[in-house]
This record gives structure tokens, sequence and C-alpha cells, in this order.
């Protein structure tokens, strides 16, 4: 009788944020791989540094008497709350083969290079006009508050980006090798791994700039407010960015330079709404940048979309191939803590067909305990007979199947063929 194949997701508990571990065993064979490790400044469970101390113990405890080791990190995308733990010093006891970032990171592509050059001027530039107004006022609005939070976790982590592309004397315990993905050659998207029977599937972020653009869902396809049984769609309607009398009317060519004055871009230091939503669209449009891909272990198959949101969902449900890949999961990581804009209805009610685990990496931050997770969602998975587990809410040990370490960790167990 064949020995099996078993696969481990271990979702660690660092608050607001997403750190997991995938460990394959095939016989004498083990794979390891570690998918972000981050939290937000205002939703941590514990300092970093600790869930950081855990991982690693974690990877020595696995391997007694040689050094900590992982086949690959993947780092979705450059948000605080998925990288900022990479900053920590304590990763150069680590041996790490390969390191996989989205494209956007590639300082030799040119297209890479404009996107995230943009979002890198725009978080910064925010995140000075926030300053701007704080000193101005005795008390912080909440708003501005939240868009101070919004455009730091959008900042580049400079000294985590560092240490994943082995920059500037950072890195791990060896030199690795970085994968910028997708890549622009198809079949270097598929990456396989033999040994223990494993296939990644890269399929996103987009490269397509109108993909990347595309923020919030359509109604039909966002997760509506649930209240009293009942069910509507209008909490999740986005707001408009300008003010109507920022929006010129039939303006004439000669005009235009008034028409630009009339903006008053300057008072968009003293309009607290209307930087809290530039700095939204900044946090979402990093958000879609995400490593999104698929594990597949002997036909077994894991979801990571990073915190994908609707365009770049949409570019992959937009081909029959991924859409076969993603309707027969057995483990979905559901994307950005389980908000309204991350996971599209679709998904759930009509591609993902099968019975299968969702893990929601989830801490509480106040502003947003009303809205993450989302309460429509949650249903939606339990109606469709999936298993939900959250970080913060310990679930109960199941024999072979689920495993639970006090309130640092929980692990799913799948076994493949």
């Amino acid at each position: 009788m064949s020995t099996p194949t078993t696969i481990a997701v271990r979702m660690y508990n660092v608050g607001f944020g997403d750190a997991f571990t995938v460990t394959v065993r095939r016989k004498h064979e083990t794979w390891r791989m570690l998918v972000d490790c981050g939290v937000h400044s205002q939703g941590q469970a514990r300092p970093i540094r600790d869930s950081v101390r855990a991982i690693i113990a974690d990877l020595a405890e696995a391997d007694p008497g040689h050094r900590p080791h992982l086949d690959v990190v993947v780092a979705t995308h450059h948000h605080a709350d998925h990288i900022t733990g990479f900053a920590c010093a304590e990763w150069e006891q680590v041996a790490v083969e390969e390191v996989w970032v989205p494209f956007v990171e590639d300082p030799d592509d040119a297209d890479a290079r404009r996107i995230r050059s943009g979002q890198d001027d725009a978080a910064h530039g925010l995140a000075a006009l926030v300053d701007r107004r704080v000193h101005q006022l005795d008390r912080i609005p909440a708003a501005v508050e939240q868009a101070r939070a919004f455009a730091l976790n959008s900042k580049g982590n400079a000294a985590a980006t560092d240490r994943l592309l082995g920059r500037n004397q950072k890195g791990f315990a060896a030199p690795h090798r970085v994968r910028f993905l997708p890549s622009k050659k198809k079949t270097a998207n598929t990456i396989a791994v033999d040994r223990v029977g494993l296939v990644a599937h890269i399929l996103g972020p987009p490269r397509d700039t109108q993909f990347l653009g595309r923020m919030d869902p359509p109604a039909k396809q966002s997760w509506p407010l649930v209240r009293g049984g009942t069910a509507t769609d209008t909490d999740d309607t986005p707001t408009p960015l300008f003010n109507p009398r920022y929006i010129a009317r039939n303006p004439l060519p000669g005009r235009l330079p008034q028409a630009k004055a009339d903006l008053h871009l300057d008072e968009l230091v003293t309009d607290d709404d209307r930087l809290l939503r530039a700095a939204s669209i900044l946090e979402n449009a990093v958000n879609n940048t995400s490593v999104f891909f698929v594990l597949d272990i002997s036909g077994t198959r894991l979801l990571f979309p990073g915190d994908a949101q609707q365009g770049a969902w949409e570019h992959v449900l937009s081909d029959a191939q991924n859409v076969a890949l993603v309707s027969d999961v057995s483990l979905y990581k559901v994307g950005h803590h389980g908000s309204h804009n991350a996971t599209p209805r679709r998904f759930i009610e009509t591609d993902w067909q099968t019975d299968g685990y969702a893990m929601i990496p989830f801490g509480l931050v106040k502003r947003w305990a009303k809205t993450i997770p989302k309460k429509s969602l949650l249903d939606s998975l339990a109606d469709h007979d999936h298993t939900v587990i959250r970080a913060d809410i310990s679930p109960h040990p199941v024999p072979n199947k689920i495993a639970v370490k006090d309130d640092i960790w929980t692990e799913v167990t799948l076994t493949a063929s």
C-alpha cells in the first residue's frame, strides 16, 4: 500500500494580517512554503517579532539538528500586513531557496517600475498630506487616522522588501532566487516540484492595467449588508471620490488652465473625507497586485489569492482553465481578511463546487469591526458547506484534520492520493 501525501496548512494568528505555512510530505520528501508574514499596526494579536520567532521555532522543531529551511517564501504584495515581519533580523537564521513576489517589484521591468513608482509616490504624498493635516488639529478625526493607516500600510516597507529581494546587504541565511510573477513567459507560470507531486499555477496579478484598476465589485458580486434577516447592497455603494463642485462641466479648451485652478487641489489637506477616499483607492490598487496562485498536490488544490480585488478576480475568472482550477479547491485562503470586495459572490455561489476549508486570517481592528469579516460572506461559505476557520477564534481540534496550538496557530491537514 502506497504512503499517502499529506498537506498541512498552518495559519498563524498574527492579528489583522497574513502568515501561512504549507508543508507537503510525500514518502521521505518534505517541501515547505511560507505565504506572507505581516500584521496591520492597529490589529496586532502580538508583536510581529513574536510571530516571526514562533514560525522559525516551528521550522526548527520540524527538522531538528538542521538550519530552519523554507523551499519558497511568497510575499503576495507589499502591504505591511503581509510583509512587515520580513524586516525582522531573525530571518537571517533561515535558509530560503526561492522568493516569489508580484511582477511590480521587478526593477528591470519598465511596466513594473511605472506601476510601483506611482504607488510609492502616492503613498508618500498621502502620508505627507495626512501629517500636515494632523499638525493643524488638536484632535485627530477618525477619517484622518484611517487615511494615515492606509497610507502607512501602502508605503514600501523597505526593510522587508530588501530582505525579500536580497538587496542592500539583507537576505536570508544564504542567497536565494527571486521570481517576479507572473512571468511574461507563460510556461514559467506553471512551477512543478516533482519530488512531492506539486504544481503551482500562477494566475495573477494581471499585467493589464485596466484589470489592475478595477477595485470594487458591482453590486451583484459584492457581499450585501445583512440586517434582521434582510439583505441590501446599499452599504457597499462606493462613495464618489470628488465633491460635485470639483467636477468640470463641459470645459472649453481655452478654459482648461482655469478649470485646473478651480479644482483647488491644495485644499485636499483640509478635506478629511477626500484624504480617506484617496488613501482607500491606493490601498485597493496595491491589493490588486497580489500574487494569485493555486497549489495542486496530486489533485488536492489550495487557493491563495492574496488580497486580490475585482479586477484581478475578473482576470482569473475570464479564463476557462482557471475556472476549472478554482472550482475544485480543498482550501481557500479568504482574501483581504473577509472584506466585502475581495471574494466575488460568483466564486462562492457558483464556481467553487466542492466542499472545503475557508481559512480567514483576521484580527480585530475597531474601525472595521462592523464590516470585516463580512457576515454575509461568512454565512454564504457556511451555506455552501465550507468549514470556516478564523485565526482569532480557535476551532475544536479534530484528530488528523484540525490541530490548534494555544492562540498561536491553527492547522488543517489534507491527504492527497
